[in-house]
């Protein structure tokens, strides 16, 4: 019997369980105590939530902040929140890092700005041509998306295997459509989507993707890859494969001649450059209630809540249809002007912006997985877009739904953000009323929730468009290259920091 299909006995399981949690907090008080100072005190200010959860503040003494942290289990100390959530990760990934060309927690003073650019210097000549060898029943497998068979695969992985919430409840569903829209953009390639099989039963236990990206941090462009979709089998969790996949696309990237990379998770690595937190706008609030995302805040009613997340009936903005190939050029030069405004971002040509934005309506196999709407003036001219791309949850526990359907903000830009000096307030008008109006989009699609980050000029609008701010954060990692800290749209208590907005404006799938 192959090792992934191995039965688990219930009678040994808790026991099991108990030897995995002491193990790991051996590992957490060992790791606790190595760290300095320094490197407490930037832990918490990369991680407000967790500073939040401690009461703390970089100023509080790191003696006393480090035996709190000892309190709390591995998964506080993860993701920053007192939870005892089922995507655990294992300390041990610090000692992985640690040999990476990424920042080190510490090794910088955070009063002094460092200087940006590559962290290690290389040529492809040496770079091994060859993939590192795997444990024994394993091996390495290039996956062909454009494979019926081999997508299935995929999908079937990450749709078992992938991220969950704290509580496990819910769990990414990703259709075989918004797979390919995110893997395969223009210049795609196949040998960026690296798979590891079980040798004897040839199941795909492993899996994760890269693709090119024009990256400008600052004033200089990188010719970078974005990797995502890290996903291993459960059972597999101990195998320590999660390392060996990182290397292995690291490798793949670097015979290309890419040699840096950005990246984006929900735990706290070696060393965030910008950290971001999740907004919720509720549109049908009483399916929300029903699953267990949205709770029935003290003293309220579920008829005060339905009404609270009531959506307009009607667009208000004249000249706003939805985005058609003709309109690929303004947009185009419409968001290269407005993504200049930000410290990270990606730089768009017009195939790419055609991918990213523009859904086909003669393929009518695919289901849609972007909306892009325009605003037209009267003289024929975009002066502004928003767009949104689906998501949906699968459900995992018992419940009368089987899924909840989210939106999540893509990329927007105006006109009105681009006048010198630019007028905040009329800009916060502007986004306000875009975004109104892709939520009426959003509720004739039978969206259930509408999700967005704090980045970008984001802060304008999410406390006025009703967004509640979530429990998750997401993290922005870089490799092989060090940069300044760029804002990621909350302050040091994880609230929403309407002065000092984001300087991010790079949306992660």
């Amino acid at each position: 019997m192959s090792e992934e299909s191995k039965p688990v006995k219930g009678k040994g399981k808790e026991k099991d369980k108990e030897k995995e949690k002491e193990k790991a907090a051996k590992k957490l008080h060992r790791a606790i105590d190595g760290l300095s100072k320094d490197q407490v005190s930037q832990l918490l200010d990369l991680n407000p939530a967790l500073a939040n959860e401690l009461g703390s503040g970089s100023n509080d003494d790191p003696n006393a902040v480090s035996e709190a942290l000892r309190r709390l289990n591995l998964q506080d100390i993860m993701t920053g929140l007192a939870s005892s959530g089922k995507n655990v990760k294992d300390m041990g990934a610090y000692k992985f890092w640690q040999t990476q060309p990424v920042p080190k927690f510490g090794e910088d003073d955070p009063n002094k700005p460092v200087e940006e650019g590559p962290i290690r210097n290389q040529t492809v000549d040496e770079i091994d041509k060859e993939p590192a060898p795997l444990l024994g029943g394993f091996e390495w497998s290039t996956i062909d998306l454009l494979d019926d068979s081999q997508l299935k695969e995929v999908w079937e992985l990450l749709n078992g295997h992938y991220v969950e919430d704290d509580e496990a409840m819910f769990r990414f569903n990703y259709s075989s459509s918004i797979l390919k829209w995110a893997m395969m953009p223009p210049g795609w390639k196949k040998e960026w989507h690296r798979g590891v099989r079980a040798t004897q039963s040839r199941k795909l236990v492993g899996f994760i993707a890269a693709i090119p990206v024009e990256l400008r941090i600052r004033d200089k462009v990188l010719r970078a890859s974005e990797v995502n979709f890290l996903c291993i089998h459960k059972k597999l969790r101990s195998k320590r494969l999660a390392p060996v996949l990182i290397k292995e696309i690291t490798r793949l990237c670097n015979l290309e001649g890419v040699f840096q990379a950005i990246y984006t998770g929900g735990i706290v690595l070696p060393r965030p450059v910008s950290t971001c937190r999740y907004y919720h706008r509720a549109i049908n609030w009483q399916k929300l209630y029903e699953v267990g995302f949205s709770p029935l805040p003290p003293n309220s009613k579920p008829q005060f809540q339905i009404r609270k997340y009531a959506v307009p009936e009607r667009v208000s903005i004249r000249g706003l249809r939805e985005m058609q190939k003709k309109d690929v050029g303004a947009v185009q030069d419409l968001l290269t002007r407005y993504l200049a405004k930000y410290d990270m971002a990606a730089e768009f040509n017009k195939e790419e912006v055609e991918h990213w934005l523009l859904h086909h309506k003669k393929d009518a196999l695919e289901e849609q997985v972007v909306w892009t709407y325009v605003v037209e003036d009267e003289h024929k001219k975009i002066t502004d877009f928003i767009s949104f791309y689906c998501l949906e949850s699968s459900i995992i526990g018992p419940s009368k739904h089987s899924n909840v359907k989210a939106a999540y903000l893509f990329y927007y830009a105006t006109e009105t953000g681009l006048a010198t000096p630019t007028d905040k307030e009329a800009l916060k008008t502007r986004l306000n009323a875009l975004v109104s109006d892709t939520l009426v989009y959003c509720k004739q699609y039978k969206f259930d929730v509408y999700n967005a980050l704090s980045l970008m000029d984001n802060g304008l609008f999410l406390e006025d468009q009703k967004f509640g701010p979530g429990d998750g954060q997401l993290h922005y990692y870089l490799f092989n290259y060090r940069a300044n800290p760029i804002a990621g749209g909350v302050d040091k208590k994880n609230r929403l920091d309407t002065e000092n907005l984001s300087g991010i404006g790079k949306t992660q799938i």
